[in-house]
């Protein structure tokens, strides 16, 4: 056990140095992508060359300290930054969240003949917050790793691709968005908190309120994860109630889920001090990269075989709801609610 962990971390501490070189970071990679490139890496060179032993550690990684990781991720957000979006901010988040993961699940698993872990795990990444969703999905699901790798994948594609177009199409005008409104369908269509994040730092003389528009509507995305979550186990419960399939998903109410929930609401009450917050997410940080290196160490380039592009187009397809269907969304919740 101790011996798996300490290679995860010693990979974990290398993804976090690498995410912080300057070329990299620009590009919006977060530790988290960087730690499964690495652990896939591993998974297809040296693997073999490791002790079995090592395996327990790496397994507790990916799963037990992936959960701790979901229920100290609650210390981001408070329930005062949904508030302060309003109505208008909660409503095009949720409705971008929903529309988005059933998009993903019915057209991966009806139109491109997905398996349903796959379908679910992309909608996942796509519809809330990036590989974080994708990590937090997964035991859900019970998913096989490379599953989960596969949905990152997809992420990191089309999550870059937003980071250089939406700077793209606001300078050009064709949006018809003023600042406070593009902020906003930043916030609610792009997939990662970084990727949020970068994108009105690269466009020139971005005004304020763009910036904070989009943090704010991304964290209230990354808030609806836990009740998604929660809804997903007892879906997955109730249509999938027989033989195998039903042992698989018996246990319908995801607990990280609901300490997502306390742990925001304590962050709400302000009782701990910032600086202390600031380290809980430094710790957070190190603990997702660790399971998401885990992940990535239990993934074989052979198990993608089967897989093939079809996960690509499952993405690309979500990818132009969020574009062109989120603008819309944004447009007609801005302006007449």
């Amino acid at each position: 056990m101790v011996q798996g962990l300490l290679l995860v971390s010693l990979l974990t501490v290398i993804a976090i140095f690498v995410a912080r070189v300057p070329a990299i970071a620009d590009l919006g990679f977060s530790p988290l992508v960087i730690g499964i490139v690495i652990g896939m890496v591993y998974a297809n060179t040296i693997r073999n060359r490791v002790p079995d032993s090592f395996q327990t550690g790496i397994v507790f990684s990916a799963k037990k300290i992936l959960r701790l990781a979901i229920i100290l991720y609650g210390f981001r957000i408070t329930f005062q930054d949904i508030y302060q979006v309003g109505l208008e901010g909660f409503l095009l988040s949720l409705i971008i969240v929903v529309s988005t993961f059933a998009i993903g699940t019915f057209v991966g698993m009806k139109l491109f003949k997905l398996d349903k872990d796959t379908s679910m795990l992309t909608a996942a990444g796509s519809a809330v917050c990036g590989a974080a969703a994708v990590l937090a999905t997964e035991p859900v699901l019970k998913a096989e790793p490379y599953k989960s790798a596969v949905a990152v994948s997809t992420v990191v594609l089309f999550g870059t691709t937003s980071m250089f177009l939406y700077p793209i199409i606001y300078s050009s005008g064709i949006l018809d968005l003023d600042p406070s409104q593009f902020g906003v369908y930043v916030g609610g269509t792009i997939h990662e908190v970084a990727q949020v994040v970068a994108v009105p730092a690269s466009i020139p003389n971005a005004d304020e309120v763009m910036a904070n528009n989009a943090v704010i509507v991304k964290m209230t995305r990354v808030m609806l994860i836990a009740p998604m979550l929660l809804i997903l186990g007892f879906v997955l419960a109730k249509f999938f109630a027989s033989g195998e399939v039903s042992e698989k998903n018996k246990i319908v109410i995801p607990w990280f889920a609901v300490g997502f929930i306390a742990m925001s609401g304590v962050n709400s009450l302000h009782i701990i001090p910032t600086q202390i917050v600031e380290y809980i997410n430094i710790v957070d940080t190190f603990l997702l990269t660790m399971a998401m290196t885990a992940l990535g160490m239990e993934t074989a380039i052979s198990k993608f075989k089967n897989v093939g592009l079809r996960p690509l187009y499952t993405a690309s397809v979500m990818f132009v709801w969020l574009v062109v269907g989120g603008y819309f969304l944004t447009k007609l919740i801005t302006e007449y609610i």
